[in-house]
């Protein structure tokens, strides 16, 4: 597979890049991409059969399985990143080995309904959490220990509604060239 299409299929929307300036209309954009993102997804694969939720997204990516709990497991650590910059001083988050979280037991074999579920009742919590922020809290921070980077909570649910277009569509675009 040349490089060029691989990038296309690990990155169909582009990476994440932090406006310069972040507006009230893209925070309100972005909150609402992740209210929806629980029925869309579930929308979505719940049709799939065994077969299909087994088959990656790209070769050598994760199954359709994989990128649903994936989606749970990445979020719900968002939500707490989310509380621990609203309760400390710039805290320095924990971060996760997410590859090695994609190839557990139970992202590999439980029924995504857990995942869907469990995405339902955080993003319920995250955005009814965000839309009560105020412009104060939006500019609270955390520090990534990857790379020390430092990002704000506006920045946060920017990067979080990117990842969820994200691996939306990886799926959307697997279904699409498979024909399903």
């Amino acid at each position: 597979m040349e490089k060029d299409n691989l990038e296309q299929l690990r990155y169909p929307i582009g990476k994440f890049e932090v406006p310069e300036i972040i507006t009230n209309a893209q925070l309100k954009e972005w909150i609402s991409v992740l209210e929806e993102l629980p029925k869309r997804l579930e929308l979505m694969v719940t049709p799939l059969t065994a077969t299909q939720l087994e088959t990656p997204y790209r070769p050598g990516g994760w199954t359709v399985r994989q990128l649903v709990h994936h989606i749970s497991d990445s979020h719900h650590n968002s939500y707490i990143r989310f509380k621990w910059a609203l309760t400390e001083d710039n805290p320095v988050i924990k971060p996760y080995d997410e590859k090695a979280w994609a190839d557990l037991f139970d992202t590999r074999t439980a029924p995504i309904q857990l995942s869907l579920d469990d995405l339902k009742a955080v993003h319920a919590k995250l955005v009814y959490l965000l839309r009560g922020l105020s412009s104060e809290q939006l500019k609270r921070t955390f520090v990534h220990p990857d790379g020390n980077t430092v990002s704000t909570l506006e920045e946060n649910i920017g990067r979080y509604a990117w990842h969820s277009n994200h691996h939306f569509a990886h799926i959307a675009n697997l279904i699409r060239r498979e024909g399903w």
